[in-house]
């Protein structure tokens, strides 16, 4: 009989709906891999959005975390991609199992860039990281960002409708077709896809080192959204949001050498994608933040 184990409150309120016989299979996968992969429970569970992270410690006294997780799209592909990364810029996998994506992973430490007190530092860490990870061709079998962006673009005319202000109507058609324009050439290296503050950890190995990616082959361009609507507090604090936007993204172009018309264009995607995961789930308005950032860039 598997073990009673204490699942944490956001992973339930995540997925008691859309994945309850994960959640009920939690206790049992955690006995099945402390087993098999000879582990030792070494402290309190934890959970990112969807996923359940165990402390452990392995055969040889080596600390670890066990990461559980359901199997999907996003998951799938995340033990090839850290395999596929440079070992000094991302954190290492141990052990995994592809049939469900439970990965047994390097312990890092409990900082991410988020606590790091300088945001522009912080900014200009991230775009190192993606200076490295940018170069690294993708691996055969990860998802396509030709297909995402492609299925976007035939997603949105049921999608765009469903805003409520004629002007958010019109910023999502334009957002559609900057996407449009730059779809033909969607590229091929090996991308994080949510590279932000909190997915970058501290380590004994290496200052800092990336973590949780759903990978994805496509354009760097794509990856620089996330560092300009994180930390939205540290925005505000400067007391001029879209100047300390567009400082952000300046910076991250100067560091990574991302070219500016095709990073603008795949940040637009990612606005985008957001607008219509949003409305999707209800929201009848362009949130605030997505549209702060858009007229940081654009206007």
């Amino acid at each position: 009989m598997p073990g009673v184990i204490e699942i944490p409150a956001r992973l339930i309120r995540n997925h008691s709906e859309k994945a309850p016989e994960w959640l009920a299979s939690l206790p049992a996968a955690l006995d099945r891999y402390v087993d098999e992969w000879q582990l030792t429970v070494s402290g309190d569970l934890m959970s990112g959005e969807a996923s359940l992270i165990v402390p452990v410690v392995r055969r040889d006294g080596t600390p670890a975390m066990l990461k559980l997780q359901s199997v999907n799209d996003e998951s799938e592909s995340e033990a090839l991609a850290l395999r596929t990364w440079n070992h000094d810029d991302v954190v290492e996998v141990y052990e995994d199992d592809p049939e469900t994506s439970t990965l047994l992973l390097e312990r890092l430490e409990p900082r991410t860039l988020d606590d790091l007190p300088d945001h522009v530092e912080a900014t200009r860490i991230l775009a190192e990281i993606l200076t490295h990870l940018m170069v690294i061709p993708a691996p055969p079998g990860v998802r396509r960002l030709a297909d995402i962006a492609g299925q976007m673009i035939e997603d949105a005319p049921a999608i765009i409708p469903l805003l409520v202000d004629p002007a958010d109507r019109a910023l999502a058609q334009r957002l559609v077709a900057q996407v449009a324009e730059v779809l033909p050439e969607s590229g091929d290296r090996l991308l994080h896809w949510d590279l932000h503050y909190y997915n970058v950890m501290a380590a004994h190995r290496r200052p800092w080192l990336a973590i949780d990616p759903k990978p994805l082959a496509g354009d760097p361009g794509f990856e620089l959204m996330p560092a300009c609507w994180n930390r939205w507090d540290d925005l505000v604090a400067t007391g001029d949001v879209a100047q300390a936007i567009r400082n952000r993204f300046d910076l991250m172009l100067e560091v990574t050498g991302i070219d500016r018309d095709r990073a603008l264009a795949w940040t637009a995607g990612r606005i985008l994608q957001n607008v219509l995961w949003f409305t999707e789930d209800g929201d009848t308005r362009i949130e605030a933040e997505l549209k702060a950032v858009t007229d940081a860039l654009f206007a």
